[in-house]
């Protein structure tokens, strides 16, 4: 019996990657959402069988998506594709009615192995994975690298949830093309009277050269160190050890990951710390000579439950984009 098949997700790399691997003989109609408030909309006015869905999307994510579903006698199968990794939001999803957690990008074996023991696609048939229809096939750079951004995101944030016990709350990744005023302004967030801390470390590789820094506002300070068990007293010099503790812990399975979507090794230098109890402005003084206009991802990681949140930037420089272009357009090939 053919299937109603919902992939919901807001980005449209994401949503056409995985309807190529949906399996080709798999008799099925294929619909896109591109948030959980869509799908919701969309699965009110027809019979949904199957939802692929997202967790970090604007408007409703896919953890509201699954609280409003649960106990409706009309909630389709969900299968849960992911770049968030963690443990708790794979129990979470599960919790919620998910049949199935994939993280991204799912294998076209993987997937067809799922739907068949899951008891939506009949076993034995086997044929190769194609593109479906209907999928928008115009696709822009920035969309490309936050794709692979919220995918490195969520490798970086399971590892920091292990280590600290604890459930990162993750964003979808902004990318702008930023002057050095604008940057100021994008990051001037809080009272003016907030100090921040960073950390700096450069990575270069393939013809791709960038700065990640970590950004933390310094009253996340004392839950850091809860979290870390540190004990005594939280002085300048146990600031910067936290600050590297936990820079060595997102950043490093970040690039990691990054990496590898893009095959590239990058080479790092050593983290230095870019500034410590200083306003906002005066961060980016530091670097303003440096960076003038820059290529900028940016990711708001937060603790749930706990007063910690920092912001891991990605500045790349110019020369760097035609490089990404080059190397991120596999990602919209056919």
């Amino acid at each position: 019996m053919r299937k109603s098949v919902l992939i919901c997700d807001d980005s449209s790399i994401a949503r056409k990657q995985l309807a190529k691997t949906l399996p080709a003989d798999w008799d099925i109609d294929v619909d896109y959402a591109q948030d959980g408030q869509e799908a919701l909309d969309i699965i009110a006015k027809k019979k949904i069988d199957i939802l692929f869905l997202d967790l970090n999307m604007p408007v409703k994510d896919g953890y509201q998506t699954l609280e409003e579903l649960r106990g409706r006698g009309d909630m389709p199968h969900v299968l849960v594709v992911s770049g968030d990794v963690q443990p708790q939001a794979v129990q979470r999803v599960k919790d919620l009615g998910a049949i199935a957690f994939h993280k991204k990008p799912i294998q076209v074996d993987a997937l067809r192995e799922s739907l068949q023991s899951l008891g939506l696609m009949e076993l034995g048939v086997h044929s190769v994975a194609s593109a479906r229809a209907s999928v928008v096939d115009d696709f822009s750079f920035s969309e490309c690298l936050q794709e692979v951004s919220n995918v490195a995101m969520g490798k970086a944030a399971s590892v920091l949830a292990d280590m600290l016990n604890v459930f990162v709350k993750l964003p979808v990744p902004t990318v702008n093309i930023l002057e050095v005023s604008e940057l100021q302004m994008a990051l001037g967030y809080g009272s003016q009277d907030s100090r921040f801390s960073a950390i700096s470390q450069g990575f270069v590789g393939a013809g791709v050269a960038f700065e990640a820094l970590l950004i933390f506002n310094d009253t996340s300070f004392p839950d850091i160190a809860k979290l870390l068990n540190s004990s005594g007293e939280v002085d300048r010099d146990r600031e910067v050890e936290l600050l590297m503790e936990v820079s060595s812990v997102l950043v490093g399975p970040f690039m990691d990951a990054l990496g590898k979507q893009m095959n590239i090794d990058f080479s790092f230098g050593h983290p230095a710390l870019l500034g410590q109890n200083v306003k906002m402005a005066n961060l980016i003084d530091v670097k303003r000579s440096t960076w003038k206009r820059t290529l900028t991802v940016e990711i708001v990681y937060e603790i749930e439950n706990h007063n910690v949140s920092c912001d891991l930037l990605l500045l790349f420089t110019e020369n760097s984009i035609p490089v990404l272009e080059n190397l991120l357009s596999y990602l919209v090939e056919d």
